[in-house]
């Protein structure tokens, strides 16, 4: 049986998990509108994956006995100057996340639910690879600087994510 404040905690990072979902999402689409393909392709997977942790949390909270409560998802930033500040923004929702799943860890070793504690720790692990990943990204645009050719390599590049 979950606490009420461990059940709280879950349900504000269930909606995070969405909120980053459609703001991926958003920035998909931006990608897609800027003739940039494989970067657009890149934010579906990001988004996917963070739907897909949101179903983690629903599942885990369920399995416990506690209570899903989902709210709105607000608007999404749609806007960007750049690709780089696009994946700019994808790392600050990465940050975001982390710094909710690691208050959720201190939360849980705090009521000394070790139920939590487990199923965090996969968590807390996807957190190190995923900031690493948008990370890498960021940084591939910044070396890129103006340079809308290697720009149009690194889309090439983004769009063989996932793709064997």
């Amino acid at each position: 049986m979950l606490s009420k404040k461990i059940e709280k905690a879950l349900n504000k990072q269930i909606n995070h998990e969405f909120h980053t979902t459609y703001n991926y999402l958003a920035i998909s689409a931006w990608f897609a509108s800027r003739n940039l393909p494989g970067f657009a392709h890149w934010m579906n997977i990001q988004s996917a994956e963070e739907r897909t942790h949101a179903l983690k949390f629903i599942g885990f909270v369920v399995d416990r006995g506690g209570r899903v409560e989902l709210e709105a998802v607000g608007k999404p930033a749609s806007d960007f100057r750049s690709a780089k500040d696009a994946i700019a923004a994808a790392l600050k929702l990465e940050q975001a996340t982390t710094a909710l799943i690691n208050a959720l860890f201190a939360l849980a070793v705090e009521e000394k639910d070790y139920a939590t504690q487990s199923a965090l720790k996969w968590f807390v692990d996807e957190q190190v690879e995923e900031e690493k990943s948008v990370g890498e990204v960021l940084g591939k645009l910044e070396m890129a600087g103006d340079s809308k050719g290697t720009l149009l390599m690194l889309d090439h590049q983004a769009a063989k994510r996932g793709k064997s």
